[in-house]
């Protein structure tokens, strides 16, 4: 639609005497489709034509003359409203899917610049919980909207992988552990160490001290701590891709935590030499200022934070990377945190420390309260991921018995409705896990949109559109047509906007219109039973729509089968 936008931009050029560029901006989508397809305000004028914007928006709308594009310009009250040529806007369109396929939507903005994205970041020897999804899958559907619009997406896992925590795990391993559970069950053996040493330390305090001396272990070297340390870390990223391999997720780093060990003392003495820092009860920390708290960066027995770390971690994927972007996709609770870290960035003087963005998103909680490992209060992602997967093989056994590889597709749909049960809703509101919601079929989900292009792709099997047919604009008269070929025409935008607001749910909650649209088209348009050039056109048409729900689907990081 963007190039409808450019020609009406070049209309309204000499008339109003604004730059192009400037009425581009100025354009908008009227809430109501019957008031058009665009609107120019005309509030901008006021002051060089001397007149009231609805004066001036009548009088525009009664001097502008006929042109190949528009079928109707009108004023309503200050703004002047335009209603493309349906038959225009379907050559457009179709002509653009149809030559530009999976490439429909996509664009160059980014240049090949990179946008780095920290995301899911599991603590090891820590269970995979469903609380992970969520990062995990929205950094995931970024990357791959990034990469769509012509970015280099770099995915980084920055695993949680060093800490005070190590040390209690391996005080706690050291006196319960056990070697063949340990390889039988990594995460299981894991946590339920972690949980002993956690009630075992409500009865003997002494224990947080072992726990820290294994951890002063493990910063100076020990041999005996490393080693063990280097076990949990190989037995925890093993399982986890394990996860990811369901989800179809890549990392393009697994750098954690650990990695910027050797880096720490350079990274501090980089802030110490900007000025910035002093010490307080002899902790070093950076004053941010009355509106937020100080930032510690090293305790005083000489430990470092988490904040240290992820410094010297931006300064290293700036160095590598020279990024336009780094998204920090970490939960809302941690707004405050972010807020330090980008401030210290900017006092140290870092041009591009405005580059740095915390995109945050709400909590998955449970109906009683919130999970907590320290308790063992955890529901296993891959457990979710195989309920999922057994719904949906029990609902294709019911639906449809003779389904080929019913097991590929029960995989597709299970695990699609998990993404899209979690990318559908604003990233930043709360999730309350519920089974049955989350689970749920019918509706506004995943396999509604999947069972949709499971429809289209059955009609094309049947049969498909001549690829030497033109696209007749004119052959689409009826309302559901002219519905569904909007909606195609406004994927694009709805990419870009998924973009600047770092939102997939934009994507989502376009698909679920998109199907919609189809669905009432199917409905009422029959397309097989059509004769002549209205089956092509209503052929083309449907093939255009499989073509933008796949693609869509596949920015969420979602398949979409072709039986159902």
């Amino acid at each position: 639609m963007e190039n409808f936008k450019e020609q009406i931009a070049v209309i309204l050029e000499g008339p109003t005497g604004l730059d192009r560029e400037e009425i581009k901006l100025l354009l908008e989508v009227p809430p109501s489709p019957d008031m058009g397809d665009y609107a120019f305000p005309c509030f901008r004028l006021a002051r060089t034509f001397k007149k009231g914007p609805a004066e001036i928006a009548a009088k525009l709308a009664g001097e502008l003359g006929e042109s190949p594009l528009l079928a109707r310009v009108s004023n309503a009250g200050p703004y002047l409203n335009f209603v493309l040529k349906r038959s225009v806007l379907a050559e457009d369109i179709l002509s653009r899917i149809r030559e530009g396929k999976q490439v429909y939507g996509s664009s160059s903005r980014g240049g090949g610049r990179a946008v780095v994205i920290d995301f899911s970041s599991p603590n090891i020897a820590k269970p995979f919980g469903v609380g992970h999804l969520r990062s995990t899958v929205i950094g995931h559907s970024l990357h791959r909207i990034y990469t769509f619009l012509g970015y280099k997406a770099v995915g980084i896992n920055h695993l949680g992988d060093w800490g005070t925590q190590f040390g209690k795990t391996i005080t706690a391993y050291k006196k319960w552990g056990s070697e063949a559970q340990l390889k039988r069950d990594p995460i299981g053996h894991l946590l339920q160490l972690y949980v002993r040493f956690h009630d075992e330390e409500e009865k003997d305090p002494q224990l947080e001290e072992e726990g820290r001396y294994w951890f002063r272990q493990l910063e100076e070297g020990n041999r005996e701590a490393l080693d063990l340390w280097q076990t949990f870390r190989d037995l925890s990223l093993r399982e986890f891709q394990r996860i990811y391999r369901l989800l179809g997720i890549e990392f393009d780093s697994y750098q954690g935590e650990s990695f910027y060990n050797e880096r720490l003392a350079g990274t501090i003495a980089e802030i110490v030499n900007k000025g910035i820092t002093r010490e307080s009860q002899g902790a070093l920390i950076v004053d941010l200022g009355e509106d937020m708290p100080p930032c510690l960066l090293r305790k005083k027995d000489g430990a470092t934070l988490y904040v240290t770390r992820d410094i010297s971690a931006a300064l290293y994927r700036f160095e590598h990377y020279r990024f336009a972007k780094a998204l920090y996709v970490v939960g809302a609770d941690q707004v405050l945190y972010f807020k330090q870290f980008f401030k210290v960035l900017k006092l140290m003087g870092l041009k591009w420390a405005d580059r740095c963005q915390h995109v945050p998103f709400g909590l998955v909680r449970f109906k009683d309260g919130r999970m907590s490992t320290r308790k063992g209060k955890v529901i296993l992602l891959e457990e979710v991921l195989n309920k999922a997967v057994q719904l949906s093989r029990e609902i294709i056994a019911e639906k449809n018995p003779s389904l080929e590889d019913q097991e590929t597709v029960a995989r597709q749909v299970g695990i699609g409705a998990i993404i899209f049960g979690d990318l559908s809703n604003d990233r930043i509101k709360d999730v309350e896990f519920d089974w049955e919601k989350i689970l749920d079929f019918s509706g506004e989900t995943g396999p509604y949109i999947q069972y949709s292009h499971a429809r289209i792709c059955s009609i094309l099997r049947k049969e498909a559109p001549s690829a030497k047919a033109p696209v007749m604009g004119e052959a689409y008269t009826a309302k559901e047509e002219e519905a569904l070929l909007l909606q195609l025409g406004r994927f694009p935008a709805a990419v870009e906007r998924a973009a600047d607001l770092n939102k997939p749910s934009v994507i989502a909650r376009y698909l679920i219109d998109l199907a919609r649209d189809f669905n009432q088209f199917y409905h009422h348009c029959p397309v097989l039973k059509a004769e002549g050039d209205l089956k092509q056109a209503r052929l083309l048409l449907a093939d255009a729509t499989r073509e933008v729900l796949a693609r869509g689907l596949y920015l969420l990081g979602i398949e979409a089968p072709e039986k159902m």
